[in-house]
């Protein structure tokens, strides 16, 4: 049985866990003693290690045949030093991994006025966060050229799940953008994208791939929302003009607001087929 190296051990690692049991053995990077309890009831072996200490990474070199990387970069800069301090523990050896998969934002594309974007678009990051990402694509792409290793990079939107709803915006009135001016937002189910994580460890052929993860209906982000209230039976939002809103809300929550865009996910469906459960977030509506 190959080892997988499992690096970010939240949700959506979670999720994929008992997935990935059964074909592989789990290994899990986890920095307190808490986690690697719980990962250990789970089934996975912990590692211990904290991705802002190259000096506790240096176990990582030749323990995995494949790695499967969910954790965020650091919250300030424009760059992955964790990622870069990963990647270099993992080339000190002749044992290197044959296999990457990363989790990426769609943010990575920047704002396209609404505009349909295929994984080909270019990336024209406008945040710090976005640049991050961009920084880690890019650090593991040369990584994946220099050794032979098949990357999967998948580049997710919001990700939703029935405990991952933003109720507190819809409690509080976080006010809204009017349908007129409002941006176009893309959504992915958690269980969906952990499916998404499995079947890119799955992928028969090598290289480097990009899959935008995400599901088949982009929405106006004010209908997104209008939909969640709806169904629980909140109010609906304030609608206000774009750049009222600006000035309400948090400089972070306008950053995820602002940019507009279309994800196609045709390669995807294409490719790693069987996935998407939850193909529209009506799917999810319903069962609550």
């Amino acid at each position: 049985m190959r080892t997988l190296l499992i690096i970010g051990t939240g949700d959506i690692a979670r999720r994929a866990l008992p997935l990935l049991l059964p074909h592989w053995r789990i290994l899990a990077l986890t920095r307190r003693p808490e986690t690697a309890a719980q990962w250990r009831q789970l089934g996975a072996r912990p590692v211990p290690g904290d991705l802002d200490d190259a000096r506790s990474l240096e176990r990582l070199a030749g323990i995995a045949d494949a790695v499967l990387y969910t954790a965020p970069p650091p919250e300030h800069g424009n760059i992955d030093p964790r990622m870069r301090k990963v990647l270099s523990r993992l080339a000190k050896t002749a044992s290197l991994p044959q296999q990457l998969v990363y989790i990426s934002t769609s943010g990575v594309y920047g704002n396209a006025d609404g505009k349909w974007l295929d994984e080909t678009a270019p990336l024209r990051p406008t945040s710090p966060r976005a640049r991050r990402r961009v920084d880690a694509e890019r650090a593991l792409r040369s990584f994946a050229i220099a050794h032979g290793s098949a990357l999967t990079i998948l580049r997710a939107p919001g990700i939703y799940a029935a405990e991952r709803l933003p109720l507190t915006r819809l409690l509080n009135g976080t006010p809204l953008i009017d349908a007129a001016e409002d941006s176009v937002s893309n959504h992915i189910h958690a269980d969906d994208l952990a499916r998404l994580c499995v079947a890119a460890l799955q992928r028969p052929r090598g290289g480097i791939r990009v899959y935008n993860a995400c599901d088949s209906q982009p929405l106006p982000v004010g209908e997104w929302y209008d939909k969640l209230a709806d169904t629980l039976g909140y109010p609906r939002a304030p609608r206000l003009p774009r750049a009222v809103v600006q000035q309400q809300v948090s400089p972070g929550l306008w950053s995820f607001m602002a940019e507009s865009r279309r994800l196609c996910n045709a390669r995807l469906l294409r490719e790693l087929p069987g996935c998407l459960r939850y193909p529209t977030v009506d799917e999810l509506l319903r069962q609550l």
